[in-house]
Parts: structure tokens; C-alpha cells; sequence
């Protein structure tokens, strides 16, 4: 759906949220939009925005090929949670948004903020993951794929 409860051909759209948007969600988003190309729509938001995404969410990303440098921490909006076929939150708990109707899925994720480069890997590995998972349960097959060194 767009934004504004269009529907775009019946494509899923899912929205990951976490605190401050500037690290679990961001990495989310970038897997999701690189492996589901266009059979699927992304969105990212946080309920406290940061001023600025985690440097080292940018480079583990990048290390993958999945550049998010050029994305910005943002709050989420009523209208692209309506939007949204799933909402996958990532520790903002009660400040999350809840609209009846939605599914809902709470990924026990650790923030990466405050921690080293091996640290946010993990955590980069285990949202991919779940990513792929998710992508699964929603009929769509990823369209890339990530080569490691």
C-alpha cells in the first residue's frame, strides 16, 4: 500500500520501528528492500528519532554491499502504520503504535548503540535472518542474494 492506503498491487508492506531509527530498524529496512526488490514495501520509523543513523549500522551494512548511509532517522506516521500489512517493532515497547487489524511482531533485538564493530555484526546477522524469515511467511522470494567475503 502507499502511504496514503492505496493499494500498489497488492504488494505487502511492512514497517520496522525501534527507538531512535538509527540502527536495527535502518539494517531491517536495507535487507528487506535489497532481497525483496520490488515485490514488497519497506518502511522505517522510531518513536524518539535519532539525529543521525549508527556509523556502524552503515558499515556492516556496507561491508554486505547494502549501502544505508543515505537514509535519515524519522518518526513514524499514523498514515504509514495504517499502510503497513505488518509491523515489526524492535524494543520502543508502550510508545510503539497499535492499530487493531495489524500483524504485529516484537523482535527481541539488542540495540546496537554503544557497541563495537563484532557487536553490531551479530546483531546485523541475526536481523538478516529474521528478515529472510519474515520474507518467507509473506510468499516472497528474495530477489538478491549477499555474497561474504
Amino acid at each position: 500500500m502507499n502511504t496514503d492506503g492505496s493499494a500498489t498491487d497488492n504488494k505487502p508492506g511492512v514497517l520496522f520501528l525501534c527507538v531512535e531509527n538509527a540502527g536495527r530498524s535502518q539494517m531491517a529496512l536495507g535487507f528487506f528492500a535489497h532481497y525483496a526488490g520490488d515485490q514488497a514495501i519497506g518502511w522505517s520509523g522510531g518513536s524518539a528519532p535519532a539525529a543521525a543513523i549508527n556509523p556502524l549500522a552503515v558499515e556492516v551494512m556496507a561491508e554486505l554491499g547494502i549501502d544505508i548511509s543515505g537514509e535519515f532517522p524519522k518518526p513514524w506516521t499514523d498514515e504509514v502504520v495504517r499502510s503497513a500489512d505488518v509491523v515489526i517493532t524492535m524494543g520502543c515497547g508502550d510508545s510503539c503504535p497499535f492499530y487493531p487489524g495489524k500483524r504485529y511482531d516484537d523482535w527481541k533485538v539488542t540495540d546496537p548503540k554503544g557497541g563495537g564493530i563484532e557487536h553490531v555484526r551479530g546483531i546485523r546477522d541475526e536481523i538478516e535472518q529474521r528478515v529472510l524469515t519474515l520474507l518467507g511467511e509473506l510468499g516472497v522470494t528474495p530477489e538478491h542474494s549477499i555474497t561474504r567475503a
